[in-house]
């Protein structure tokens, strides 16, 4: 290669979907061509097994969204069937967001200890017990039940899914296949306004239970987070799992490797508690993270998503075509969020790297 082909500047790479040591290439300024082959060597094919896997898993996000999206579509029905008040009926609405509080506290103890697969299929149990609950509901203390158990499940699932997904994905696909959790929650809740629109209330409950069904027994075609495998001492079934996600001519002696190090690693440290949050160190980060979940559970996402029938309807338009307008807008930015997202993370780093 000539000199003139050369140039100081970094070059762009084909693909938006780049791991850290591509992005080192540009840094030691490397040419085009380096990139290109490390690209090469780091891309996966994507095997149908990983696919399969993917989509099991963010069936349990499309469970997330379909709850959240129920009680909008729903409340017409159930409050003239069950005569409930305005009061009663914000108590079924809001009691989900309580039992996903409680669900999301013991997540992560379910997940590390039985296993990711083991907590997908409890949260699954809860979503199904909730959702023939609200669909067999004569009284409304049935409802609240139901609603409890459904918001359990969901927190539940709002930590085990988007953790599986990193754990079994390549590090170079990563980002693009954890970012299907978020289009999976808005199709569950998009998909439930348009449902609902023309169904009763039972049957769009009973209808919530079919992809917690398809989740429960895609759970036993899919393999355990060999990460998991890994944490519990079982090596060979890690790397044999990562070999069967991997497809069988990859060469996964690296990353079994990295994953090795990574976990005797953490055993040598001792056991953070929640206290160990709120060091000095630590505090820029907490504030940025919990400070942007405040402020989204502020600017009242979740009221306008659980009650965007009647509020369409007090503003004079019909609520069906209110829930489908939004429904129309929803998917396709979120789709979109989901092919910028790898895409931005670069020009952040580039930016950073080359001011």
């Amino acid at each position: 290669m000539d000199d003139s082909s050369k140039s100081s500047e970094p070059r762009e790479c084909s693909s938006p979907l780049l791991s850290t040591e591509i992005l080192q290439a540009y840094h030691h300024g490397n040419d085009g061509v380096a990139c290109e082959e490390k690209r090469q060597k780091e891309t996966w094919s994507v095997p149908a097994i990983l696919i399969l896997t993917t989509l099991v898993a963010v069936s349990g996000s499309y469970v997330f969204g379909s709850a959240i999206g129920y009680s909008s579509p729903a409340q017409n029905g159930i409050m003239n069937d069950l005569n409930l008040g305005v009061a009663e009926y914000s108590v079924f609405g809001s009691i989900l967001t309580i039992g996903a509080m409680i669900g999301a506290i013991i997540s992560g103890r379910i997940a590390d200890y039985a296993g990711r697969r083991a907590a997908m299929g409890f949260s699954e149990v809860f979503c199904i017990l909730g959702w023939l609950a609200i669909a067999f509901s004569k009284v409304g203390w049935w409802l609240y039940v139901g609603r409890f158990l459904v918001g359990c499940g969901m927190g539940l699932l709002s930590y085990v899914v988007p953790v599986y997904v990193a754990e079994v994905t390549p590090k170079n696909l990563r980002g693009g296949f954890t970012t299907v959790h978020q289009l999976m929650i808005c199709c569950g809740v998009s998909l439930t306004y348009l449902i609902g629109s023309f169904l009763n209330w039972r049957i769009l409950a009973l209808i919530g239970t079919i992809p917690c069904l398809v989740q429960l027994l895609g759970l036993f075609f899919i393999p355990e987070s060999p990460r998991w495998l890994a944490k519990f001492g079982h090596w060979e079934r890690s790397e044999s799992v990562l070999q069967r996600l991997r497809g069988k001519n990859a060469d996964v002696s690296q990353e079994a490797t990295e994953i090795r190090d990574f976990t005797e690693a953490l055993q040598t440290e001792t056991e953070a508690t929640i206290f160990g949050l709120f060091q000095l160190q630590y505090l820029k980060s907490l504030t940025v993270g919990v400070g942007l979940m405040i402020l989204q559970q502020f600017g009242g996402v979740n009221g306008i998503a659980f009650y965007a029938s009647s509020i369409f309807i007090s503003a004079g338009f019909s609520g069906s075509i209110g829930m489908i307008a939004m429904v129309a807008v929803q998917i396709p930015m979120t789709a979109l969020g989901v092919l910028l997202m790898d895409k931005s993370a670069l020009c952040r780093f580039l930016l950073r790297e080359h001011p």
